[in-house]
């Protein structure tokens, strides 16, 4: 299976299971990995053979800026849904950072990464 990744897509979101998540928001940047089979699109050079991930990456920033949510996880999980929707996905797999995390002590960062297919 072939790979399309988009990377640090950037959306403000206010998920999260405390007050001052939801009021306030923070930043959440989300890597999406997409397995689909291009050897279509790159046989005819056809880009409706293939996904489009320019669009891709519009929905998933929608989806971060959508509805809040309080776990990263299912956040991650709408995401995942939003991807597979496109024809010729057949797998996803999905990061969500959450560096502005509520955490007490000094870090880098807060991941959630799932892997969902149509099978």
């Amino acid at each position: 299976m072939d790979r399309v990744a988009l990377r640090g897509l950037r959306a403000r979101g206010h998920h999260g299971v405390f007050p001052k998540e939801r009021e306030e928001g923070q930043t959440f940047l989300v890597d999406v990995v997409l397995g689909l089979d291009t050897r279509p699109a790159a046989a005819d050079d056809d880009l409706a053979k293939t996904v489009h991930y320019g669009i891709v990456a519009e929905q998933v920033v929608a989806a971060v800026e959508g509805e809040p949510v309080d776990l990263v996880e299912t956040l991650a999980e709408r995401i995942a849904q939003v991807c597979l929707q496109h024809e010729g996905v057949q797998e996803v797999e999905v990061c969500v950072h959450k560096p502005e995390a509520p955490i007490t002590v000094p870090f880098d960062d807060v991941t959630v990464t799932i892997i969902r297919s149509r099978v």
